[in-house]
């Protein structure tokens, strides 16, 4: 009998993951709209705001390959705990700051960065748990119910931190977070079932080994066709995607003259996650009737023609709507990949392969496209900048279909494992 994408939920063991996750995602979406807003208040500068999220992306890219070798090694459970604690303790620097002295541009982009840096690790734990927590059959589920809770939150928070924003100050906010990372540690902590292989022999730890381990992942991400076409298109995605969202707070301002907060800057700025809810919800079905390749070739043309379409649009309605539909074929592409990646990577590499993958699309496309935003920006202006970013997934599209994808569309929807070797 065919499972549902919310049955994973019956297993309290995965429940207490899960709860743990959207808790995290609740306070991190505060800190994602708040950090760039305290910044374009502070400062007036588009070039500014953009480094905001150069500085959240930019950790994937310098530590990613490290943070997979490490957690592949280490107890993942250990390593979530920790990081969640040192992330409570780092956002609270914020509102502590605020308090106490004068809050500085400088701090936030310390933080921006510093949470994130926190956050790889956490994540290359993440990428290899998951598999052991529900099992490899279950992936598919356990990302789709995780990515859909996720999805209402990241579409109901921006909209609420809006309202308040009228009111509060955004760094008062960020305690909202810390404390969501707090209780995200307890979740994990009470979590009994083993998320790495304790059997598995592990060689003394040196820093040899270590740039051995990385290159294990790499020659892994490298000689798999279908994980390799995805890393290529996730970069040129995440490229175009990061540098239009590093301009989300000026184009809303600016472009839709919706300015820095009330309920239609919320409904604009969580518009994106409508569409990911939706995407989340049909991964399941969609990955029992079709190859991930199939999905791609069809989600990722999608997903470039409405972000081409975004530049031009200058109703704030309109461009809620337009922001629906891209987050659906953009989020299908990332959560698409991501399973795959997880279907056919060896435990003993999960953490290595996904955040190399990770690394290259969201550390290095998304810190190169918020770069590249930030520059642009002041040189030729904020529509002429969307513009040139949003080229990159037409580019992407013609990537996936001269890509070893359109071969792999018509083979079976769940790849085997390889072996890694």
């Amino acid at each position: 009998m065919a499972t549902t994408s919310y049955d994973v939920l019956r297993d309290r063991q995965f429940l207490r993951y899960f709860l743990s996750r959207q808790l995290s995602v609740a306070g991190s979406m505060v800190t994602l709209v708040t950090l760039p807003i305290i910044v374009y208040r502070t400062s007036g500068s588009a070039s500014l705001t953009a480094l905001v999220a150069a500085c959240e992306a930019a950790p994937y890219l310098l530590f990613g390959l490290f943070s997979g070798a490490l957690t592949d090694r280490w107890n993942r459970k250990k390593v979530m705990v920790s990081a969640d604690v040192l992330s409570a303790l780092l956002v609270a620097t914020v509102p502590l700051a605020d308090l106490v002295w004068h809050l500085t541009v400088p701090h936030v982009l310390v933080v921006a960065f510093l949470g994130p840096t926190i956050g790889v690790f956490f994540d290359g734990a993440v990428f290899g748990a998951l598999p052991m927590l529900v099992g490899r059959s279950r992936i598919a589920e356990a990302n789709s119910v995780s990515w859909a809770a996720s999805s209402v939150i990241e579409m109901v928070a921006p909209s609420a931190v809006g309202v308040v924003l009228a009111f509060a100050h955004p760094a008062w906010l960020l305690g909202f977070d810390a404390l969501t990372f707090a209780v995200s540690a307890a979740l994990i902590g009470g979590i009994v079932r083993p998320m790495y292989d304790a059997t598995r022999e592990r060689a003394p730890l040196t820093g040899r080994l270590i740039l051995a381990d990385i290159r294990e992942g790499l020659a892994f991400l490298v000689r798999h066709p279908g994980v390799r076409s995805f890393t290529i298109i996730g970069w040129l995605q995440c490229f175009g995607a990061g540098g239009f969202l590093a301009l989300m707070v000026v184009w809303i301002d600016q472009r839709l003259g919706v300015g820095t907060e009330g309920l239609r800057f919320g409904l604009v700025f969580g518009a994106w996650s409508v569409g990911g809810l939706a995407a989340s919800l049909a991964l399941p079905r969609l990955v029992r009737r079709f190859a991930a390749a199939r999905i791609a070739l069809v989600a990722v043309p999608c997903s470039a023609a409405l972000g081409v379409t975004l530049p031009f649009v200058t109703s704030w309605s309109v461009a809620g709507v337009a922001l629906v539909v891209w987050g659906v074929f953009h989020q299908l592409v990332v959560v698409n990949t991501i399973t795959y990646r997880q279907q056919v990577t060896p435990e003993h590499l999960l953490g290595r392969v996904n955040t190399a993958g990770r690394m290259l699309a969201w550390g290095f496309g998304w810190t190169a496209g918020a770069f590249v935003a930030g520059l642009l920006v002041g040189w030729i202006g904020l529509f002429a900048t969307l513009v040139v970013l949003s080229l990159a997934e037409v580019v992407a599209t013609a990537v996936a279909w001269t890509s070893p994808l359109r071969m792999m569309a018509d083979t079976a929807a769940v790849a085997e494992v390889w072996p890694g070797r």
